[in-house]
Parts: C-alpha cells; sequence; structure tokens
C-alpha cells in the first residue's frame, strides 16, 4: 500500500512540476534552474534536490509532465474514440486546441526542439523519444484507418505522421509568431487534403516514380 507520507511527496512533485513546464516555456530548458524553481514553489535547493538529484533529471521529468499533459489533453480522448478517421479528427481538434492556447512562451517541446537541436546528451535523447512516440501513436491511429477501411490500403501511415506533424507546427508559426488570423483555416484545409488522399479510391499523393524495364 501506499502510505500518506508517500502520496504527499507524489502530489509536491506534480505541483512542481506544473510550475516547472509553464517556467519552461517562458525561457526554456535550458534556463529553467532548481534555485529559481525553488523559490516559486517555496521549497529549499536541498528540498528540489531531493525530488530530481540534477538539473538534467528535472528536465527530463519537466518533458515528461508535459508529454503526459499533452496525452491527457489531446491522444487520449481521441483513443477512447471510434477508430479510423473519426478517430483521427478528434486528435487533430485536441491537437488544435491545445496549439492555440496563447499559454506565455507557448509550447515548451517547440521550444525544446530548437533549443536541444545540437546539444546532444540524454535530454536531447529523452526529447527525441518522446517525438518518434508522438509519430507511433499517429501512424497507429492512421494504420486503424486503412483496417477499418476509410483509407486506402496504399497509405503510408509514417508519412502521414509527419505531414500531419508539419501542418501543426505550421499552424503553430501562423498562430503565435505571425498573428495571422487564417492560420486555424489554412491548417483545417490542410488536414482536410491529406484525409481526402488517404481515403479509399483516391489517388495516391506520393506515386513511386516509374523506373524504365530492363531491356
Amino acid at each position: 500500500m501506499v502510505d500518506e507520507s508517500q502520496r504527499k511527496g507524489e502530489r509536491t512533485r506534480a505541483r512542481i512540476l506544473g510550475h516547472a513546464v509553464r517556467i519552461a516555456c517562458r525561457v526554456g530548458l535550458g534556463g529553467l534552474t532548481i534555485g529559481d524553481l525553488a523559490e516559486e514553489v517555496g521549497l529549499s535547493k536541498s528540498g528540489m534536490y531531493a525530488h530530481f538529484g540534477s538539473k538534467q533529471a528535472l528536465q527530463v521529468a519537466v518533458l515528461d509532465a508535459a508529454a503526459h499533459e499533452f496525452a491527457v489533453e489531446v491522444v487520449g480522448p481521441a483513443l477512447r474514440g471510434p477508430r479510423g478517421e473519426p478517430r483521427l479528427r478528434v486528435l487533430v481538434e485536441g491537437w488544435l486546441r491545445c496549439a492555440a492556447e496563447r499559454r506565455p512562451g507557448g509550447c515548451v517541446f517547440v521550444k525544446a526542439t530548437t533549443e536541444l537541436d545540437e546539444q546532444p546528451g540524454p535530454v536531447r535523447d529523452h526529447l527525441r523519444a518522446l517525438h518518434r512516440e508522438l509519430a507511433t501513436t499517429i501512424a497507429r491511429v492512421v494504420t486503424g484507418g486503412v483496417t477499418e477501411g476509410h483509407f486506402g490500403p496504399g497509405t503510408d501511415p509514417d508519412q502521414f505522421a509527419t505531414d500531419l506533424h508539419g501542418v501543426m507546427l505550421a499552424y503553430y508559426r501562423g498562430h503565435r509568431l505571425l498573428e495571422d488570423p487564417r492560420a486555424e483555416r489554412h491548417a483545417r484545409t490542410a488536414v482536410e487534403a491529406l484525409l481526402t488522399a488517404a481515403r479509399v479510391g483516391a489517388p495516391h499523393p506520393y506515386p513511386v516514380p516509374r523506373t524504365e524495364e530492363a531491356s
């Protein structure tokens, strides 16, 4: 059984990480320090080290906490819905809603992707693993669409996942940086184009180049 002291420790850790994610959205993972975080949540630095041990461990925990938020708000509701295209649409709606939030600093994953691009190490490796996990999840949803007969058998789930992620990144930039009022409409149009191209009977959007037959 989990005793009350352990539950209290878990609640404290969750509260700390909630603050840490918000700070990392503003200043990036590199700008997040145990000292500043301890001051914000009202704990000692030694107490913070008892929870995380190092700044690197804190950064990994922040990525996991942000991924959990995304899973609860976006992925979870989609996976509870009907398989195939309906599930994919729920995922897209949740993702658009999440990306549209005017959280100070924006998305910790977008910020971390640029920040850690050329910083090899365990934090970057963990970020890469989380990105791959999301791509795998999208691909599985698309595969479910093929199984249900919503999408053609020639649909490439990995390509679809890549294209959808590109649409969402473009929407994020258009919505936040460019403040383009057409950003959501452009994103929805792009998603509909992907779905239309994937449906049964649609021409394959990425035709394989024809090769000359050997003489």
